[in-house]
């Protein structure tokens, strides 16, 4: 088995200040592989009636349990009324260790009427980190992880399957979509998420989205938040407060996976100008990874200067992080224009190919060059 210790670390210091975890993530990304590298611990799957029956009487399944036990509840959105199950376990078994799984994040169901609000911490698992890749996965072809994507099994694959992805597709919207969130429109769902696909890490225009999908603007408001919820992609919203010519309100949206994002552009290889984009991915889920979502944003202006992503720390204190596939390519003017407007703040550039962190001075700045196992290690995660 493939251990993943950067996972397993994540979970367990959650377990030190709060008795559940909620783990999601999208299908097939490996949530029940992790949920099984807990050694000595009880796994039920919530999709099976055997478990169903237990959970009938959940404060005798959980006496019933050891002390410090882990729990692993697979899938618990198929339980009769899992948020009561989770808030028995928290409230009278706060010793019990719950890790908790979904395909979604846990108040996409209407099964969970209580948000459990101060009983669990939640982590979302992203699709295969890049730093994962080289350390456990033993895939070390940047072009690879970025073709076929982070899902383990076409990750491994020696060849990229389109069935897989096609019936990725036809399960998501079936099992978390029309389950979860009763869409009807199956052709008019999957136009605008191959629609979203394609245009991944693009700005989002809603009505000509709705032109092409076939839909209405309130259906795909309506149809992304549900694809948000259920993680097939995730917005990052505009910077802005110092000048009149910055994109204020349109949001960029992000696959959840690169294999997904060159499967519907119909990639086999890539080209040079192919790879900054997707590489942009697997730096948005490394950031992901270690909770760096909350002031997260990009910054552009209307003469399509661009920042890829920037972190606001303080009010007058703004990280900006680059993402370069080769570090020389960095190019400062567009960080010469945003430091205008915030002048106060840490510079980042993101590359595959930086081994030990190091400094560059252009003009009056500096930029910091890392690699996402730093990012791992925390090096963003403080003020510098």
């Amino acid at each position: 088995m493939i251990n993943r210790p950067f996972w397993i670390k994540q979970i367990e210091s959650f377990w030190k200040q709060r008795s559940i975890v909620w783990l999601s993530g999208v299908r097939r990304v490996g949530k029940t592989s992790l949920a099984g590298m807990f050694q000595n611990s009880v796994y039920l799957n919530c999709d099976l009636p055997s478990t169903m029956q237990q959970f009938e009487d959940p404060e005798y399944f959980f006496k019933a349990q050891k002390k410090d036990s882990v729990i692993i509840l697979d899938e618990i959105h198929h339980l009769k009324d899992p948020s009561n199950v989770l808030k028995i376990a928290a409230d009278a078994f706060p010793r019990l260790r719950i890790l908790a799984t979904g395909s979604s994040t846990l108040q996409a169901t209407k099964k969970f009427r209580d948000s459990l609000t101060g009983r669990k911490w939640t982590l979302y698992l992203c699709p295969i980190l890049w730093t994962e890749c080289l350390e456990n996965f033993g895939v070390h072809d940047l072009d690879k992880r970025l073709l076929h994507g982070g899902l383990p099994e076409p990750l491994l694959a020696e060849t990229k399957n389109p069935d897989f992805f096609t019936e990725w597709m036809d399960s998501y919207y079936a099992r978390d979509i029309a389950e979860l969130f009763g869409v009807r429109d199956r052709s008019g769902f999957l136009n605008l998420l191959k629609l979203l696909l394609y245009q991944s890490s693009g700005l989002v225009d809603i009505t000509k989205l709705a032109s092409e999908a076939g839909v209405s603007r309130p259906t795909v408001k309506a149809y992304m938040e549900a694809m948000t919820v259920a993680h097939a992609i995730f917005p990052v919203m505009p910077f802005h407060g110092g000048g009149r010519r910055e994109i204020v309100r349109r949001p960029k949206i992000y696959a959840f996976d690169t294999g997904f994002v060159t499967f519907i552009r119909g990639w086999n290889s890539l080209r040079d100008a192919d790879r900054g984009g997707l590489w942009e991915h697997l730096v948005l889920d490394t950031l992901r990874a270690v909770g760096l979502t909350h002031n997260l944003g990009y910054w552009r202006d209307k003469s399509d200067r661009e920042i890829d992503f920037v972190l606001r720390r303080e009010r007058d204190f703004v990280d900006t992080v680059e993402c370069k596939i080769d570090p020389s390519r960095f190019n400062q003017e567009n960080l010469e224009q945003f430091r205008k407007l915030y002048p106060k703040g840490n510079n980042w550039l993101v590359s595959p190919r930086v081994d030990s962190i190091f400094t560059r001075r252009f003009k009056d700045r500096e930029v910091r060059f890392i690699s996402p196992h730093h990012i791992l290690a925390g090096q963003l995660t403080a003020k510098q």
